[in-house]
């Protein structure tokens, strides 16, 4: 099975009245003004998942700082993933800091929902770094089992909308504060991954798993070769980021991995999450 384990989806009434929303949220309208920006319907996830011959989707709404927001986008995820319970997988959007969150995640848990994501450290003004600050949602999620996904962005090179001040020392920190949970750290986790020929470092991300998504705009097929000669292939998650980028996108890099490494990336990993 082919999954693709980051994809965005927004529902009609979000993206036909972005600008209003933006109004309220700025890093969704850093985000929504630039360039590169697209929104995607539940229905142009699944033509995504035909034409590019995948056959399950990832798919979490915006992460707002409003948790009202956040459970407006959460109740378009469950009512598509019920429309579509063979194709797609929903995870949770929330406010790591808002009253409420608990009580937000356990409505979407019992719906159907098997995850969190993707969490905005900046965005949302989550300290990730700040073990008091993040104690309560990283125990809610401890209990529920309920992976994370993490946005991360590199230290270095050029810049774009979303790329934070959140940095390496930051995702460290809370991977730190979180050992027994699932993290998945967006992005390559910002280049995360190659401090894990540190020994000590491997074994604190024991839990924590990588994804792909933007690879195209920010690497070369290198770094897939990377994470083969770390070993850490069964560690990394296709993901798209979708409508950002096709998964076609991604396919002629990924065969510098052997096809037992590849099919790894492209699915098998995906499997001990959700």
């Amino acid at each position: 099975m082919k999954i693709d384990f980051h994809v965005h989806v927004t529902s009609p009434e979000i993206s036909a009245n972005w600008q209003r929303y933006a109004d309220r949220e700025p890093y969704f309208a850093l985000l929504s003004n630039s360039p590169r920006n697209a929104f995607a319907c539940a229905e142009d996830i699944i033509a995504m998942l035909d034409e590019s011959g995948f056959d399950r989707a990832v798919i979490f709404g915006f992460a707002f700082k409003d948790l009202g927001l956040c459970r407006m986008a959460n109740d378009y995820v469950i009512e598509k993933v019920k429309e579509f319970p063979g194709k797609l997988t929903g995870f949770i959007s929330v406010s790591p800091k808002a009253a409420g969150m608990e009580k937000e995640i356990d409505r979407c848990h019992a719906a159907g929902l098997c995850g969190i994501g993707e969490i905005f450290p900046e965005g949302q003004a989550f300290a990730i770094d700040d073990e008091k600050e993040t104690r309560d949602f990283i125990g809610v999620c401890i209990e529920r089992n309920l992976p994370v996904i993490i946005h991360a962005n590199e230290p270095v090179g050029h810049q774009y909308p979303g790329k934070t001040s959140v940095g390496l020392k930051q995702l460290e920190q809370f991977i730190e504060h979180s050992q027994g949970l699932k993290i998945i750290l967006a992005h390559w986790g910002g280049g995360l991954l190659f401090y894990e020929t540190m020994p000590e470092l491997r074994e604190k991300f024991r839990n924590v798993y990588y994804d792909t998504a933007a690879t195209p705009l920010l690497y070369d097929a290198g770094i897939y070769r990377a994470a083969l000669a770390l070993g850490l292939c069964d560690k990394i998650l296709f993901g798209s980021d979708f409508p950002l980028l096709s998964p076609s996108r991604y396919l002629p890099s990924l065969e510098a991995l052997p096809p037992p490494e590849r099919e790894l990336v492209l699915g098998g990993n995906a499997g001990g999450i959700i």
